[in-house]
């Protein structure tokens, strides 16, 4: 009898494979003296607490005084937390990432008059303390953003009740995300080659992808079956997120959570209702390629399950991480020199925590704090997705290097809309690299088969995601239920229209809502659709440009927030305030597309 894969333990990664959180705090007990230092100095923000218009250099120093307090927060939060990422399952992090969030929340209360006190200085008297106290310039996009928002921020009171809130306000988050990253377990399945392995979140993904169909049915499921068993608790979190969300927007007088959180990023609803609209036009062109896929793999019904085999019969590429990176540095290579030495010393210098082990958090991400150079979390599986996904996230930490690097503190971190574009654009310059090394007919196809997977997991999937949270979220702000029958409904008949009528719509699929750990921060994910959109636009300016595309294009990389998102991407060449990038996006889907259908003619 085969004997089962087990999943390697924290304590048995090689070093070299993890990141280096040393950079950050060289000691646990480091962490704790900073901690302590937070303590101490947090009262010094309370002594201009009503001084704020007393004149320009107190206005200097109170915001001063913020950001040194808060970069040094900053980093006391996301060491506590990545080190809990490790292993989820230890408690002494797990205290760590409570303490920090209550330092946090002790943070933002003490901060709470800034916001309430700077609006009521009239814009002229504002005006003369820019031109009486130089350093307060630096401060000036900061001030326009706060004083576009004034009708949502509200008496210093209730901004300080309001930030106490937050101490519970993520618990619906929190619970789940201890549940689907600790607690679950899936158990084991047999692979391809009939070995029991150990279900996890990182091999769920190569499951899918595998050619035996009957290992693609049978690993959704068992990954499906806890989210069944737990289906009302998993509904009421959601529930209680949406609320949370509703709530908020409607204490600060927005017209829904939706408009409340697109309006931190100054970006007009219509944006995201253009995203909505644009992909149902296309929907037609999707169809297509589900029909496509049915024909490939040679099925009779296409179900759930299929939406991830491989539709080029070719043996399965292994990818060491040494090749993974070699390749992502080929595939980069018209951003630059610079970017690709910047890319060589994040590869280096173990920005990177690499592999997969227990209680590990699933998924892949970047993070850092200012002063710090980023990080990136990976669980590589040796595929060539997750090659893609290396390129994805270093996209994101050496958008996160630019702009620290050219932006103070206040001005360096980027907004969530432009958050996805770098990542993407290296995505989209690493497959027409790959793309170009090949004459081979097969090749070809099964590299084109990859990016039309990405269009339909980043343009598609995550405009249906996007329009499942609208529709959830308007039920709540009206005052509607979310149970379980009504989330699986709702999430039932969106994979119906997307899908089209190719697709058998298994029962497992309307849990799917259930294990999304971004529907824990609303809104989000139709950024990932208008990223990459905007990628798809900046990729292909690059390979047609060059140096001039690259130039605007780091300028974009190196703004930080220092100017609103649309405005950011204007500047490298995309508006998304137009449906002409979304367009263009869905017409290189659609081209794909026929080009599959001729490789694979029959």
């Amino acid at each position: 009898m085969s004997e089962t894969v087990r999943l390697m333990e924290r304590s048995e990664q090689k070093t070299q494979d993890t990141w280096k959180m040393e950079d950050m705090f060289e000691t646990d007990a480091l962490w704790e003296e900073s901690c302590q230092q937070i303590k101490e100095r947090m009262p010094n923000l309370m002594e201009f607490q009503g001084r704020l218009s007393e004149s320009a250099a107190v206005l200097f120093q109170a915001v001063k005084e913020r950001d040194v307090i808060g970069q040094q927060l900053e980093r006391i939060y996301v060491y506590a937390n990545q080190k809990l990422h490790e292993d989820t399952r230890r408690s002494v992090y797990q205290d760590f990432a409570a303490r920090a969030d209550s330092l946090m929340v002790k943070f933002d209360s003490a901060c709470a008059y800034f916001e309430p006190e700077i609006l009521a200085i009239s814009e002229e008297k504002l005006q003369q303390f820019f031109e009486e106290e130089s350093g307060l310039l630096e401060y000036r996009q900061m001030f326009a953003n706060l004083l576009r928002q004034k009708e949502h921020i509200l008496p210093k009171e209730i901004e300080e009740l309001l930030s106490k809130t937050r101490e519970f306000s993520d618990t619906a988050g929190d619970v789940f995300s201890m549940f689907n990253n600790a607690d679950v377990r899936f158990g084991t399945i047999k692979d391809e080659d009939g070995q029991e392995i150990e279900l996890t979140h990182g091999r769920y993904g190569k499951m899918m992808e595998s050619k035996n169909r009957e290992v693609r049915k049978t690993a959704m499921e068992v990954c499906y079956q806890p989210y069944q068993n737990y289906e009302n608790t998993l509904a009421a979190l959601y529930q209680a997120n949406a609320k949370r969300d509703s709530f908020y927007a409607k204490v600060r007088n927005f017209g829904s959570a939706r408009e409340a959180s697109l309006s931190g990023s100054n970006i007009p609803v219509s944006v995201y209702d253009n995203l909505i609209e644009a992909v149902h036009e296309a929907l037609p062109v999707f169809y297509r390629y589900v029909a496509l896929r049915k024909r490939l793999l040679k099925v009779d019904e296409l179900h759930m399950y299929d939406v991830y085999a491989p539709l080029v019969d070719q043996d399965e590429q292994k990818i060491d991480f040494e090749q993974a990176k070699q390749m992502v540095k080929e595939g980069l290579q018209p951003l630059g020199e610079d970017y690709i030495e910047l890319l060589e010393k994040g590869f280096s210098e173990r920005w990177i925590d690499v592999y997969e082990n227990q209680g590990k958090r699933s998924g892949a991400y970047s993070w850092g704090s200012y002063g710090v150079h980023p990080y990136v979390l990976l669980n590589y599986n040796e595929s060539l997705n997750h090659v893609f996904t290396l390129a994805h996230e270093m996209g994101h930490a050496l958008h996160s290097w630019y702009s620290d690097q050219n932006q103070t503190y206040v001005n360096a971190g980027y907004r969530l809309f432009v958050a996805e574009v770098a990542s993407t654009c290296n995505e989209a310059l690493l497959i027409q690299d790959m793309l170009k090394k090949t004459e081979d007919r097969k090749q070809k196809a099964y590299l084109i088969n990859y990016f039309l997977e990405q269009f339909k997991s980043t343009l598609f999937r995550q405009t249906m995601f996007a329009e499942f949270e609208k529709l959830t979220h308007d039920m709540v702000d009206a005052g509607e239920p979310l149970n379980t029958e009504v989330l699986k409904s709702v999430y039932r008949n969106l994979n119906e229209k997307y899908f089209g009528p190719d697709m058998v719509i298994d029962a497992q699929i309307e849990m799917e809502w259930a294990r999304i750990p971004h529907f824990y921060n609303s809104f989000y994910v139709y950024q990932y659709a208008t990223g990459f959109s905007a990628a798809m636009a900046l990729s292909s300016r690059i390979l047609k440009e060059g140096e001039p595309a690259v130039k605007d294009y780091k300028k974009f990389l190196s703004g930080g927030c220092s100017m609103y998102p649309i405005e950011l991407l204007r500047v490298a060449g995309v508006d998304m305030e137009k449906p002409e990038p979304v367009k263009e996006a869905l017409a290189v889907f659609e081209n794909f597309v026929e080009q599959m259908e001729e490789l694979t003619a029959e």
